[in-house]
C-alpha cells in the first residue's frame, strides 16, 4: 500500500483543521470576507462545517484499512471535493470561481491519483 494516499488524507485533515480554527483561510480566497479580511456573517460557521466534514474525510483516508474501507473513504473525499468544485465554481463571485473550483477539483484529483498509485 502506498504511503502517498495516507499522506494526502493527512494533508486534507490538516488543512481542514486550519479551517476550523481560522475560516478566513478559505473565505478570503473565495471573496467572502469584509474589508478587514474577516468572514462575512454566517460564512465562518459554514466554513467550519466544511472543515469538520473534510477533517473527518481526510482522517478516514489516512486511517481506513486497505481495501474496501479505504476505497469508500477515497470515494467520499473525491465526491465532496467535486461537489465543492461545482458549488464554488458556479456560485462564488465571478472573479473567484475559477481558482476556487480548480483548487477543490485539484484536491479531488490528487486523492484519486494517490489512490491509483496505492493500487499498484
Amino acid at each position: 500500500m502506498s504511503v502517498l494516499v495516507r499522506a494526502v488524507g493527512a494533508l486534507t485533515a490538516a488543512y481542514s483543521a486550519a479551517l476550523l480554527v481560522k475560516p478566513e483561510v478559505l473565505a478570503g480566497p473565495c471573496g467572502l470576507v469584509d474589508e478587514w479580511g474577516d468572514p462575512l456573517p454566517g460564512v465562518a460557521t459554514l466554513t467550519r462545517a466544511v472543515g469538520a466534514r473534510d477533517l473527518v474525510g481526510g482522517l478516514a483516508v489516512a486511517l481506513a484499512p486497505a481495501g474496501r474501507p479505504l476505497d469508500v473513504a477515497v470515494a467520499s473525499r473525491v465526491a465532496a471535493d467535486l461537489g465543492d468544485a461545482v458549488v464554488l465554481g458556479t456560485l462564488l463571485p465571478r472573479d473567484k470561481r475559477g481558482k476556487a473550483a480548480a483548487v477543490a477539483a485539484g484536491w479531488g484529483a490528487l486523492t484519486v491519483a494517490a489512490a491509483l498509485v496505492a493500487r499498484r
